[in-house]
């Protein structure tokens, strides 16, 4: 078995950043409906790195590099999938300068995504033919990060296949579940926090969160992951209006084209569930599509003085 080691966190709350599509959307870029916020690597590189700086300018201790989008099956949609290399890496340094621009400790995830659609376990495929993917994508992101981020998982068998995939890199890696919108707790595919865990018991897995989904459902789901074991636990909610369980990118949208997001989850309203988070165990709290440095900002004081 592999025998990764943990990153340095800081003591008390870890913040992740946010959540980058939506950011980059805000401030112009074309967010297109294939390769999601991997686009802006294309059209406006400084605007991504812009946006790590911000995220870390606001109290995060580690950004995600913007690679979501950077895989085959998305680029080739685009005509770009023999960039995919070039891409990866692209991200990864734009990562790497935005921290070095600030000039305080902060740790690089490298994203490890779904690879044939979020939110959806019934297009996840099999472990054969998907662990290749995730470790030609790991291998890219290795030179420029402390770690692998396998997030919006929908089930333990993709969180299994991204996982294994990461920790042969060497680098530690964490495990980020995306749960189902009825807010029960459980990921998208049913299946329970303990009986996912308990697929990855071979492995060196160094944190588990959740992600993508209601901060209702993070907050039903807290007491399960605090319970398994000595592993940080965490969260990092999305805004989003419900998820249909068929939801492909190109299907209920808003009229711009992407899901519509909620109303009620400003910055305050997003820490009072975060608190919920804090007082069930969770040590590492952040934000998923639809937050900015603004959450994160509103996560730092609540790290700070618990309000």
């Amino acid at each position: 078995m592999p025998t990764n080691q943990n990153i340095a966190l800081p003591k008390g709350t870890v913040l992740l950043d946010g959540g980058m599509g939506r950011e980059l959307r805000r401030r112009g870029v074309p967010i297109l409906h294939t390769i999601w916020s991997a686009n802006a690597l294309l059209v406006a590189p400084d605007i991504v790195r812009q946006v790590h700086v911000d995220f870390i300018d606001a109290g995060a201790d580690i950004i995600t590099t913007n690679t979501y989008g950077v895989i085959r099956a998305e680029l080739a949609k685009e005509g770009v999938e023999e960039r995919c290399a070039e891409l990866n890496a692209m991200a990864g340094r734009l990562a790497v300068e935005a921290r070095d621009r600030c000039g305080r400790q902060v740790a690089i995830a490298g994203s490890l995504p779904p690879l044939r659609g979020s939110y959806r376990p019934d297009l996840v495929g099999s472990f054969a033919e998907i662990e290749p993917l995730y470790r030609e994508q790991a291998e890219c992101l290795a030179p420029f990060v402390d770690f692998f981020l396998c997030e919006t998982m929908s089930s333990g068998a993709e969180a299994v296949a991204a996982a294994t995939a990461a920790t042969r890199t060497g680098k530690p890696v964490w495990v980020s579940w995306t749960l189902h919108e009825n807010r029960s707790g459980r990921l998208r595919s049913g299946e329970t926090i303990e009986e996912a865990a308990a697929l990855l018991a071979l492995l060196p897995i160094s944190a588990f969160l959740v992600n993508c989904c209601p901060p209702e459902s993070i907050t039903a789901a807290m007491p399960a992951l605090a319970k398994l074991g000595a592993t940080p636990v965490g969260g990092y909610a999305n805004t989003f209006q419900p998820v249909p369980e068929d939801w492909v990118m190109d299907g209920d949208k808003d009229s711009d084209g992407l899901l519509g997001v909620r109303q009620d989850l400003d910055p305050d309203a997003y820490a009072r569930h975060a608190r919920h988070w804090l007082a069930a165990g969770a040590r590492i709290l952040g934000g998923c599509c639809g937050t900015g440095p603004e959450h994160i900002a509103r996560l730092k004081r609540l790290a700070e003085i618990g309000s």
